[in-house]
């Protein structure tokens, strides 16, 4: 059986990765910073599905969880097949509104652990001639609006150049560019989402789904709804003094309050 790594395991979009490699048969190492939720999602998917769940606890803000998921990516008993970096958070207010900590915090989860992580997974997954990353983007890449639409660009832009980099290894590499997804991450940012169109949220199951799909068709980049692929269309096609205005005020509309 191949094993399947995901950070951010515990809710939305890593919570449905989780079930859906489960469900197709692959171990999986969940990583979280909460250990009880962790252990309670370890059991169900082992109960519901046959397969190995093993825990890992880090907070990859810090070196040490960092360093810690790299240990385990490296290990060549029980080597990872499939890694999914989707830990990210967003941080509530404007540029200069937040503590430069915050934003730095930001930084290390959004880039510094990606580059980090999807590294120490394929090295060993090159010399296996197999194997898969997801990272975890954001629609938020393709418009200028502030420190997270920045460091989920990044994702992208470094995503999509390794894929090439790497292309005949036998390793794949796909950035996910979600747009609203239910989940946790605007309640724990303070966001307000009362004011966001039904019409614009996903469901983070079938948002898998799609994205799954994409990987197995070889894409390095995934916008796996066709609502949101019609708006990055227009993204493309609209200038970018036009773009950074209209970002600016679709973000004090649907963004935090």
């Amino acid at each position: 059986m191949t094993t399947a790594l995901i950070t951010g395991a515990t809710a939305g979009i890593g919570a449905a990765f989780a079930r859906r490699l489960a469900g197709d048969g692959h171990n999986v190492v969940l990583v979280a910073r909460d250990e009880k939720r962790l252990r309670e999602q370890a059991t169900e998917l082992h109960d519901r599905h046959g397969i190995e769940a093993e825990v890992l606890v880090a907070d990859l803000a810090t070196e040490e969880g960092i360093g810690a998921i790299e240990a385990r990516l490296g290990e060549s008993k029980h080597p990872v097949d499939v890694l999914v970096n989707n830990a990210g958070f967003g941080n509530k207010g404007e540029y200069l509104e937040v503590p430069m900590a915050d934003e730095l915090k930001m930084l290390k989860v959004h880039c510094e652990a990606v580059l980090r992580l999807t590294s120490a997974a394929v090295r060993g997954m090159r010399e296996r001639r197999r194997g898969a990353v997801v990272n975890v983007a954001s629609v938020a890449a393709f418009v200028p609006r502030g420190t997270y639409g920045a460091s989920k660009a990044w994702v992208v832009q470094f995503t999509q150049g390794a894929a090439r980099d790497l292309a005949g290894s036998g390793v794949r590499l796909m950035a996910l560019c979600p747009g609203f997804v239910r989940t946790e991450f605007h309640q724990r940012a303070g966001m307000g989402t009362d004011n966001i169109p039904g019409w614009m949220w996903l469901d983070a199951d079938k948002l898998v789904d799609a994205a799954m799909k994409d990987l197995m068709r070889g894409k390095s980049l995934s916008i796996p709804d066709p609502r949101y692929k019609a708006l990055m269309g227009a993204v493309k096609l609209a200038p970018r003094g036009v773009l950074g205005g209209l970002s600016s005020r679709t973000g004090r509309k649907y963004g935090p309050r």
